[in-house]
This record gives C-alpha cells, structure tokens and sequence, in this order.
C-alpha cells in the first residue's frame, strides 16, 4: 500500500492557526458508515448522534509547557523541546541547533531557576538531558515554558488552556489530544444527562504524532512509542458495553489507540494496564474495541489519516476530505472535527 493514496489537496489558508471562541462551536462532519452518508452539524449536535448507553472514551492527558528557551555558558541562544520523561529529572529533548549541543554541553534556562546537561545523543538526534533546579519541575517549567504547538501553527497561542482539554488531568503530553478540544463543561454534562458514560485513559502523546511519514510503503513505516495507562473503573464501564452489545466510542486517535493496543481479540474487552504502545492501525486492520471515532481532519499522508481510513474506509474518507476542503472547514489542531459512527 502506498503512502501517496493517502494524499488529498489542502490549500494553505485552510489550516486553523487559532482556536474557535467557543469550542464546542467548531464543525462537525458526520460519517454513516452504514448508509455512506456525510451531514454538516455543529460540534454541540453531537448529542444527536450519541445514544444513552453509548460509552464515550477521552483521553485525560494533559500538555506540559514543554518548549523552553536557554542559554549555553557561552550565551548563545538555544531551544529544548522535551519529549518524554525517562526517568527522574532525565528527559528525551529535541535540541535546537542541534550540531551546537554535544555530550557534556551544559545550559541555563529563566536566569538559571533551571539548568541542563546533555547526557548523551539518542538515536534520531535527540538528547538525553539531566535538569536541576530547585522546588518542583512542572511549577518551573509552567514559569517558563511555552506551549509545544503544532509546526504548522504560526500564530501565537493568547490562552494557553486552549491547547488543553477542559478534563486534562495528568501532565505528560508533548501535544493536545485535539480531538477533545471541543469538548465544554456543559456540553460533557448534558451527554451525561442523557446517559451517555464518560470513561477515561491516559496516553501521552508525544511529538513524533507530527513526524511525516518518509517511506514509500505504508508496511514500512515505524510508529513512535507512547505511554499509556487505564484504570480499572474505567476498564469496567467499557467491559459492561462490550456484553451489552452497547457502542464504545473514542474521543480521538489517542483513545482509539490505547483501546486498540489492549483489547481482547474475541471479546473486545480491556483490562487495567500501564505499557508503551507502537500499534499502527492502516487499512486491513479489523477494529477489536471501539464501534466509532470523534476526530480532527489530519495531515496528508500521516498516520492519522491511515487510521481513519481504516476505520471508515479509504475511498469514504477521502471523498469526505474533498468535500470537508469545498465546504471550507477548518483542518487539524485548533480545526473542525469529524464524528465516524
């Protein structure tokens, strides 16, 4: 399978560079894959297209401020990305100019609240950084990181909780699982009224969900690792839908591929788990778990876009592109969603 079937065409000045005011006012593209239809709604509508009963899973992870910007010793500029936290105070960082920062490189960050030293060069070019500082990190780098936003993104982010889900709750991300960004207080309690049930996992997404894909084969491509873990209470509310033949539904990629890497091949059902997942869900792949995906429009040729073909069918997802760049939605982060039911 080629990566280039994945393509479509997006004009530039389509790509959300800011969030919508209100969130949950963005677009909603609606895929029945039963009838092949495609509907245009609002994102509050949802509530519509969900049943009592339905299981609604959402990614709580939250996004830490990860890029911050230094000095070395010698007072040229740098610029650390942090990706994921190895152990302790060691983190896996993207470093900036890289050919500048060998082993033993040592950086001061916010008038030197915050020091580094590269440990050693990983594989990809990334560092392995040890931090100092003193009281605690995530405070630190509150102070004085930014929000790692997006490569396509140019404008400046004016409120930094709009590239976080309002239910973010565990720090870790090196990006917003996107899909959830629609999402308000209100709306989360009207779906509950109905009796819609909200269960949650964490994954951390981490930057390389923005790497393009460079082989020519879609079979070639090797997915990024990312950490992820479900409690049992949540595992419960899916196992029940599972036996009652009621939907399990993901809020987003993320959900979708924790779900996905854990699920029983017969059952569908999940269990309590902490571990790494690498699974790349493409075209051919039979869905274990989930009945049916709220998302964001993704990138031409990424995985993400792999995904949802797989799920919804190639040929119905690209058609549904085409028609999501006529009708002028708004793609990827800060941009429209689509609900594949």
């Amino acid at each position: 399978m080629k990566v280039s079937d994945f393509n479509y065409n997006l004009p530039e000045e389509l790509i959300a560079q800011t969030p919508i005011k209100k969130r949950d006012e963005s677009r909603l593209m609606v895929l029945n894959r039963k009838e092949n239809t495609i509907e245009h709604k609002i994102f509050k509508d949802i509530i519509d297209f969900l049943k009592p009963g339905d299981v609604l899973v959402r990614n709580n992870t939250k996004v830490i401020p990860a890029r911050i910007y230094g000095k070395k010793e010698t007072g040229a500029n740098v610029e650390f990305l942090l990706l994921n936290n190895i152990e302790g105070d060691i983190w896996e960082s993207i470093v900036r100019p890289g050919n500048k920062l060998h082993v033993g490189t040592k950086v001061i960050f916010g008038d030197g609240i915050l020091k580094a030293e590269i440990l050693d060069i990983m594989p990809g070019g990334t560092r392995k950084v040890k931090f100092e500082y003193e009281g605690i990190f995530n405070e630190i780098l509150d102070k004085i990181g930014l929000m790692p936003l997006p490569p396509y993104i140019h404008e400046e982010l004016k409120e930094k909780d709009r590239y976080q889900t309002v239910y973010a709750k565990y720090q870790g991300s090196a990006a917003a699982p996107t899909a959830g960004l629609h999402f308000t207080d209100e709306l989360l309690q009207k779906l509950e009224e109905k009796g819609i049930i909200i269960a949650n996992v964490t994954l951390h997404v981490g930057i390389g969900t923005f790497r393009p894909v460079k082989e020519e084969t879609v079979e070639a491509h090797k997915m990024h690792s990312e950490h992820f873990y479900i409690k049992q209470e949540d595992a419960d509310k899916i196992n029940k839908a599972k036996e009652e033949g009621r939907r399990v539904i993901a809020v987003g990629t993320t959900s979708c591929r924790v779900l996905e890497s854990i699920a029983d091949e017969n059952t569908g059902k999940v269990k309590q788990i902490e571990d790494d997942t690498k699974i790349f869900i493409y075209p051919g792949y039979k869905f274990k778990c989930i009945d049916g995906l709220i998302t964001n429009f993704h990138l031409p040729e990424s995985t993400l876009l792999m995904l949802v073909s797989a799920l919804a069918g190639k040929d119905f997802i690209i058609r549904a592109y085409e028609e999501a760049v006529k009708e002028r939605y708004r793609f990827f982060s800060f941009g429209d969603a689509m609900l594949i039911a």
